[in-house]
């Protein structure tokens, strides 16, 4: 995105490329299994970041820049923006519902995907570029600072919620929209940043299905501890 707004290019076009080329690089380095993915990730994107403020802190009025920029202006989105985020997240989810069963086995049981032969690694790379795809397409609306959060959270709280992996997914995109959409208010109303209160609405679902969640909330669980002790 640094290189795309220093050369007056698209800043999405530009994080769309530098996204792919930083999971490639994810899937090189945790390759041999030498460094796992979540290193691979932390010290990738702590790198392609600080380049980033390098780039930007050289000009001037980098400072309104980089604050869009590490947490975004949802007020700010185009219709070009809509449409580009729209493409971007309808190729993220066909390939979902196509290798949906490749992507299953591959993510929890590596030596059954194996054993069928699928080209496991093939898929793992895809996966990790339509990750990229996914941060790409949050970008405008929580930042970079902040779309770790938002691709972390909502799933949390959807796995507290549901017992099957198609349920959690639902869920988790619902709480992400819901989060989106109240946050968006709450930034209206109480004059905050809109990527911020984003992020903190779908925190605070998260809490309430960690105290609440009927089977793995922590008060169901207390509850039913205490009745089996009585």
């Amino acid at each position: 995105m640094a290189l795309a707004y220093l050369f007056n290019g698209n800043l999405l076009i530009g994080a769309l490329v530098a996204a792919i080329v930083v999971a490639l690089l994810i899937a090189f380095l945790s390759r041999q299994g030498t460094i796992k993915e979540d290193t691979a990730i932390g010290i990738l994107f702590a790198a392609a970041l600080s380049l980033g403020v390098v780039l930007i802190s050289s000009i001037r009025t980098y400072a309104v820049d980089l604050t869009h920029i590490l947490f975004g202006n949802v007020l700010g989105v185009s219709a070009e923006d809509l449409i580009f985020t729209a493409v971007l997240g309808a190729v993220v989810l066909g390939f979902i519902i196509v290798f949906y069963r490749e992507f299953l086995v591959m993510s929890f049981d590596p030596v059954l995907a194996a054993t069928l032969r699928m080209r496991a690694e093939r898929f793992r790379v895809l996966m990790l570029i339509l990750l990229a795809l996914t941060v790409v397409v949050s970008l405008q609306t929580v930042g970079v600072g902040l779309v770790a959060a938002m691709l972390v959270t909502p799933g949390a709280a959807a796995y507290l919620l549901t017992r099957r992996l198609t349920s959690m997914m639902i869920v988790a995109a619902l709480i992400g929209a819901l989060s989106s959409v109240v946050g968006l208010y709450l930034s209206f109303y109480l004059s905050v940043a809109s990527g911020a209160a984003v992020v903190l609405t779908a925190t605070a679902i998260f809490l309430l299905a960690f105290l609440f969640a009927p089977a793995r909330g922590l008060v169901p669980r207390w509850w039913h501890a205490r009745a089996e002790t009585a």
